[in-house]
């Protein structure tokens, strides 16, 4: 059985990760997704465990406490978090979690899970990223430079992810992810019980 892995997906507004995430959901049984907690309320067309776990806001903050969360934010008066045990079980079951989050999460999760993998997805080039966030129609002008400026920002922390995955196309970008889950799990540090049939033959 292939080891169970974490991988933190990030990437700027627009530039196709969610997508991508749901390729790879597609593409393999053994990919899921991880689902957030949160202490807001559903909106109509959403659903208990497949957009979020819904808790109040002395559940969630209950959560924190006890650290049964992996990371959280506070955002727009409401809490945002990740499930320890969740995650931790769908690991344990051999499945590769995908968590997207953005920059500040991703270095926290991998400070405290320093064996999963930051994986990045990019643009070909800046411009193209402004061309999709353009073509979306969904944004204000000034939305749009906010969503471009953060760009700028998260930019800056490249060098600490693992992987880049240049989104050219959602079955490049989709192939090239799977290549690299495929990568890690074969790694020798994975595969301990392979490696020790091996040397005790």
């Amino acid at each position: 059985m292939n080891p169970g892995l974490l991988i933190v997906v990030s990437g700027p507004a627009g530039v196709g990760k969610g997508t991508i995430v749901r390729k790879m959901l597609e593409k393999n049984s053994k990919f899921v997704l991880s689902v957030s907690a949160t202490s807001r309320a559903p909106r109509p067309n959403e659903s208990e465990g497949n957009n979020y776990y819904y808790k109040t806001r002395e559940q969630f903050e209950a959560m924190i406490k006890n650290d049964e969360l992996i990371e959280w934010v506070e955002y727009c008066d409401n809490y945002y978090g990740t499930p320890r045990e969740l995650v931790l079980s769908e690991i344990e079951k051999g499945n590769v979690v995908l968590l997207e989050i953005e920059v500040d999460g991703a270095l926290n999760v991998k400070r405290l899970f320093p064996d999963c993998v930051l994986c990045f997805i990019i643009p070909p080039d800046f411009n193209e990223l402004e061309k999709r966030l353009r073509g979306r129609g969904t944004d204000t002008e000034e939305a749009i430079i906010k969503r471009l400026t953060r760009a700028k920002e998260e930019f800056r922390y490249l060098e600490e992810y693992d992987y880049l995955i240049i989104n050219d196309s959602i079955e490049n970008a989709a192939q090239r992810f799977f290549s690299i889950v495929q990568a890690e799990q074969m790694r020798t540090k994975r595969n301990q019980s392979i490696i020790n049939k091996f040397k005790n033959i």
